[in-house]
Order: structure tokens, then sequence, then C-alpha cells
């Protein structure tokens, strides 16, 4: 009978996702926070947009320069971990043989039932290292050019999620009239991008949007509250 191929679809993009959420929730809720502040200060809507936009400005460099620092960590700290397996791998063997058995055997493989598999990477040293660097130590390689991808991701989000509370202080003229269109938008925008998130990282899409929506919701009344106290 004709076999139905076997198709298995994994997510495979979560290190984009996570540079996404960080930028888009970020650029979501802190020009949004902003501006409801000093909507309960000031009327007008010139002074609220400076402000956002610098801050927009601001935090998308920050924040972008935070991604490529951390980016660039992780792939310094995979090549140093790499470099050290290599040296393990030739001066001691025989501990790296008792370190792979014991990776097979938490796996519920016996020693006998291993042996080959280890006789096997005992002759390819290249493969073996790469298989004590994802076992033992639960590292990956990381992919080229990561830092620069994760930086410019996490600052587009951000200069995106950004644009969407500070829109209508753009648009209208009384910070009164543009604070409401920013509420609505933003939450709305905000139950939009959480619903996204859980689709693609496998939560429950409805509760990460009502999570999503209450942080962006607490912020932004705290800083309104916040202001209006100062005032």
């Amino acid at each position: 009978m004709p076999q139905t191929p076997h198709s298995e679809r994994h997510f495979t993009g979560s290190a984009t996702v996570r540079d996404l959420v960080i930028g888009m929730s970020d650029g979501l809720t802190v020009p949004f926070a902003l501006a409801a502040g000093l909507s309960g200060v000031v009327d007008t809507t010139r002074i609220i947009v400076t402000a956002g936009l610098a801050e927009i400005a601001a935090g998308a460099i920050a924040m972008g320069l935070g991604g490529y620092l951390a980016a660039r960590s992780d792939a310094e700290h995979y090549y140093a971990e790499r470099q050290r397996e290599v040296m393990e791998v030739m001066e001691k063997p025989e501990a790296e043989v008792t370190e792979t058995t014991e990776i097979f055997r938490s796996y519920g493989v016996t020693e006998e039932e291993s042996q080959p598999m280890v006789e096997a990477l005992r002759t390819r040293p290249e493969a073996w290292v790469d298989f004590m660097m994802r076992f033992e130590l639960g590292l990956e390689q990381p992919a080229p050019r990561r830092a620069v991808v994760s930086a410019l991701t996490i600052a587009g989000a951000y200069i995106a999620g950004g644009c969407i509370p500070l829109g209508p202080y753009i648009l209208l003229a009384t910070a009164s009239a543009a604070l409401s269109a920013s509420v609505t938008i933003t939450l709305l925008a905000l139950a939009m991008f959480g619903y996204g998130k859980g689709h693609f990282t496998g939560a429950p899409p409805w509760r990460s949007a009502m999570q999503t929506v209450l942080i962006g919701g607490v912020a932004a009344g705290a800083a309104f509250m916040i202001a209006r106290a100062i005032s």
C-alpha cells in the first residue's frame, strides 16, 4: 500500500520570536506609559510627541545594543566551552568516555548498549565534541551574524511597537483626546500581539493576550497616576 509521507511541523524560530517579544512588548508598554503619564500633566500633544519620539529612539538603541551584547556573550561562551571540550577529548579521552556513557545512561541506555555508539564517537572527534556540547553542556552553536540580527530585530520591533501608542498624539491636538485613542489602540495591539505570541510559542493564545494587556495596562496606569500625584 502507498505510504503517506510523514511530516513534522516544529517551530524553529524561537530566537527570532524571543527578540520580537522583547522589542515589541517594551515598545508598546514604555512609550505608552510615558505618553499616558505626561497626559496627566500637560494638555498639549507637542511636548508628549517630542518626548515620545526621543524615548523611542533611545529605547531602540539601548534595547538593540543589549540584544547585540547578549548574543555576542552567548557566542563567546559557546566557543570558549567548545575549545575546552576539544582539549578534553584530545587529552582526557577516557574521562570523556565515562561522561558520554553517563549521558546515555541518563536516557535509559545501558553501558553495554551504549558502548558501540561511544566507540563510534571516539573515531569521530569533531562529532564527539558536538555531542558533548549539546548533551553534556546543553549548548547549541549560535547562528552566524546572530548578534547583528538580534540587535536589528529587537530595535525594529521596539520602534514599531512604540509608534502605535504615540500615533494618536501625532494626529490629535489635545492630550485628553489622544490619551483615550491611545489607550484603545494600544490595548488592542497588546491583545493582538499577546495572542500571536501565544500562537507561535505554544501557550494558550487568549491567556497570553490577557497577560500582555494586563502588563501594559498596569504600566500605563501606574505612570499616569504617579504623574497626576506629582503635579
